[in-house]
């Protein structure tokens, strides 16, 4: 990880508003929803991480002593982890969103937020490793807020329209003009009769009460791509809860759990595998099936595999999200020795005792041979 002062391009004896100052610019540069290069979104989350540390006190004097170890969540740390992009954009607006809006930081004259934009809706899907492997539609069953079918979303009773607002002339803003010694100045507020729409309904619908919308459920089919992790999310855009009055549909946030699997140890796109065998298979090599998330496939133990050895299956681990590579299968062998033999089993390894000698003596490590140089 990058030095969190070299991210924000700050020295290191700034004082909290430089900080807050260095983040707010590179947060407006990078931010998601005004720059769509591919690592900008990365960019985004690395400023935040550094900012969340930096702003405060007591973790930057942590971080100065002891560098990301002291923010770490060990003991004495302040459990630092590395956002995700959720996190990244409540942070931004935990600090900059009451600023005149969201859409004021980003330009001022632009377009504003449709203030009956419906909620986001949030579901948990779980999904296995072989899932992950080649990638899985999933139903998702959802209960929220839908549209009216009675006022087709408009709130007003049928026959009827909503009119348009007439303190704000269906700008959904009030604009106030004053004078001080230093001129005129003007302030823009939300309409209060309208709450910001434009319109009202004069005549509501008996349905939805004039919501335009009312308690449903639906089916929503997510595709969930290979490679997943669980720190990943989908967001489906316009699948979220309905809007009151024909607002916009909010959006479908799809967090992902991935079960684990028994059977594999995953390190990012490799997968690790423990093979057992006995001394006998080992000693003697021969065919041996292992388990990868694309069904069993057999492999090659040569005779006289030592333990702990680590074979490599090309292209059986996950995919690489997004791209079309796979990651690898390790197969970690071990020599599993039995803990209570037969009287048959003790007879023959007594004779085998008798003719497999001494082990022979291991060659001296690199610390030995060190010492024996310097004549420790």
């Amino acid at each position: 990880m990058s030095d969190f002062y070299t991210l924000l391009g700050v020295p290191r004896d700034c004082s909290e508003a430089d900080v807050k100052k260095a983040y707010r610019k590179l947060a407006m540069e990078y931010h998601p929803d005004r720059n769509g290069a591919p690592e900008a979104e990365a960019r985004f989350k690395e400023i935040t991480e550094a900012y969340e540390v930096l702003r405060d006190p007591q973790k930057r004097g942590a971080y100065d002593r002891y560098g990301k170890a002291g923010v770490g969540g060990g003991q004495g740390g302040f459990g630092f982890h590395h956002v995700d992009l959720s996190e990244a954009l409540n942070i931004f607006m935990r600090d900059f969103g009451g600023m005149g809006g969201f859409e004021s930081i980003f330009g001022g004259g632009g377009r504003r937020q449709d203030p009956r934009r419906g909620q986001d809706v949030r579901v948990t899907v779980r999904v296995t490793l072989a899932e992950v492997a080649t990638g899985v539609k999933k139903s998702v069953r959802l209960k929220t807020l839908e549209r009216c079918t009675v006022c087709e979303g408009s709130g007003a009773k049928p026959g009827t329209q909503p009119t348009r607002c007439s303190t704000c002339g269906g700008n959904g803003e009030v604009r106030r003009a004053a004078q001080s010694m230093f001129g005129q100045f003007v302030s823009v507020s939300t309409c209060p009769t309208c709450a910001g729409e434009g319109q009202v309904v004069r005549d509501p619908c008996e349905v939805c009460r004039g919501e335009g919308r009312v308690k449903g459920d639906r089916t929503v089919t997510v595709e969930i791509p290979p490679g997943v992790s669980a720190n990943n999310y989908l967001t489906l855009r316009g699948q979220g809860a309905a809007g009151p009055r024909g607002g916009p549909m909010g959006d479908l946030l799809v967090m992902l759990d991935v079960k684990d699997d028994d059977r594999f140890e995953r390190q990012g796109d490799d997968l690790i595998f423990d093979l057992s065998l006995s001394f006998s298979q080992v000693a003697l090599g021969g065919q041996f099936a292992v388990p990868t998330p694309y069904g069993d496939e057999e492999i090659r133990i040569p005779p006289g595999m030592q333990p702990e050895t680590v074979l490599r299956l090309k292209n059986r681990g996950l995919p690489v999200l997004g791209q079309n590579v796979k990651g690898d299968l390790l197969i970690r062998v071990h020599v599993w020795t039995p803990e209570r033999l037969t009287d048959e089993q003790q007879r023959l390894f007594q004779e085998l005792a008798k003719l497999e000698g001494e082990a022979p003596k291991r060659s001296p490590g690199f610390w030995s041979k060190l010492k024996e140089a310097l004549g420790a």
